[in-house]
């Protein structure tokens, strides 16, 4: 590690930060240059020299040194790790939306704030769902490998036929930010909106987005060609799409996942797709991170993405400035604008 310092006044404390205090900032991974240099610039900050994901040890070693850390979702922050925090750590400021692997209640308990940066990759994370249902369903890996080894021998009337995603049913689980940015797009391919979410979304909205609301997720997923996974990964939502409810869709339908992999029973999934039950999947996030089942691998209806869904120039610096701008309001003795609470998960 290396540090970017420069001197600083120590001034009161606020209610909510230091204000005019430079803070020692701890990042736990890499991050875009420009906001690596901007955080060099406004605080103490502490930036990797590689990309490695830290250990345990050195996370919490980390949190014993830092007034703000700045973690990713690589980095799991359970309830004995933040026990041994020192006291000066005042905020955890996520790099990323989600906030899944931190225990956003006991550091609450122990006075610690937690933000996150919301609403950035929105737009990118929406693309990537509409990416994978094209490539699921007109086999784009398919005719990919062929090319590439240099096996295609022309064009042939039955080769490679897919399906049209026009005309067909989508079934959004999850109707946040990320849902409705998939429903826009889905509309503008021809596709008829379906939603599941815990809460129904305005009138308003869903004339907007042309979607048909369904109180019952069981009902929705027997009538839906495609679903598209969008809702984050909760304790009320963890394997959500279990083996009961995955055996409730068409043998002709496909899933697409680009929020969280535990909402998925991934077994069950994997067994379902070798036998033809589920016709296809797209996935770009996993129950077991980066630990990918290798049975999936193997499976021609599969496309398999390490995790690129927010992973464009633009949002990653987004995504780092909300950081920045988190800090530095916490800094300043104001409530981060991208707090989160309890309350919200």
């Amino acid at each position: 590690m290396h540090r970017a310092q420069l001197p600083g006044a120590v001034a009161g404390q606020g209610m909510y930060g230091m204000a005019g205090q430079r803070l020692d900032i701890v990042v736990t991974r890499r991050l875009p240059e420009a906001v690596e240099t901007r955080l060099g610039e406004l605080f103490n900050a502490e930036l990797r020299e590689d990309d490695g994901k830290m250990t345990r040890a050195e996370m919490t070693a980390a949190m014993g040194r830092a007034d703000v850390l700045v973690p990713c979702i690589t980095d799991h922050i359970d309830a004995s790790m933040l026990a041994q925090a020192g006291e000066r750590l005042k905020l955890i400021a996520n790099y990323g939306a989600g906030v899944d692997h931190i225990d956003v209640a006991t550091a609450r308990q122990r006075g610690i704030l937690v933000s996150n940066t919301p609403g950035v990759m929105t737009d990118d994370t929406a693309d990537m769902a509409m990416a994978l249902m094209l490539a699921v369903t007109r086999r784009i890996p398919e005719g990919l490998s062929i090319m590439q080894a240099g096996k295609w021998d022309g064009w042939a009337p039955t080769a490679y036929m897919g399906g049209r995603i026009g005309g067909k049913r989508l079934g959004i689980l999850g109707m946040g930010r990320i849902g409705q940015a998939v429903a826009r797009r889905a509309v503008a391919f021809g596709m008829q909106v379906h939603y599941h979410n815990r809460r129904r979304l305005h009138t308003q909205i869903e004339t907007a987005l042309q979607a048909t609301y369904w109180a019952s997720l069981d009902q929705m997923l027997a009538r839906v060609d495609i679903l598209s996974i969008n809702c984050p990964h909760t304790p009320a939502t963890f394997h959500l799409m279990n083996a009961r409810r995955l055996k409730l869709m068409k043998p002709g339908a496909v899933i697409v996942n680009t929020s969280r992999g535990e909402v998925v029973d991934e077994n069950a999934l994997t067994r379902m797709l070798r036998t033809g039950r589920i016709a296809g999947a797209g996935l770009d996030v996993f129950e077991r991170g980066h630990r990918v089942n290798p049975r999936l691998r193997t499976l021609k209806n599969v496309v398999l993405l390490p995790h690129m869904g927010s992973a464009t120039h633009e949002g990653r610096t987004e995504m780092g400035e909300k950081v920045i701008i988190n800090i530095k309001t916490f800094a300043d003795g104001h409530r981060p604008p991208d707090l989160v609470v309890p309350a919200m998960l």
